[in-house]
């Protein structure tokens, strides 16, 4: 039980650590600061994990990723809507 605990609260807080740059993100609607490809990476990253959760079924992977994934998601959207438009504030 103890072991995962400690994974839901690693998964929860490593999740959570992208909401603010979202947040952000849609009030803002200003992201050149964040790179493509990296949020390319992430995704592709995120979604293999993802996968390897189920195989596995161990659920703080998989709940953590499949959140994580959707914010990320999200970032990439805004980040394609917003190419050189010149939203935002800095």
């Amino acid at each position: 039980m103890l072991i995962k605990t400690i994974g839901f609260a690693a998964a929860a807080l490593s999740t959570l650590s992208f909401l603010p740059q979202v947040v952000k993100s849609l009030r803002t609607r200003c992201l050149e600061d964040i790179n493509l490809l990296f949020l390319v990476m992430l995704i592709a990253g995120l979604a293999l994990w993802t996968v390897y959760g189920f195989l596995l079924m161990q659920w703080p992977l998989i709940v953590a990723n499949v959140v994580t994934l959707a914010l990320n998601l999200v970032l990439l959207v805004l980040k394609l809507r917003y190419k050189g438009k010149g939203h935002g504030t800095h």
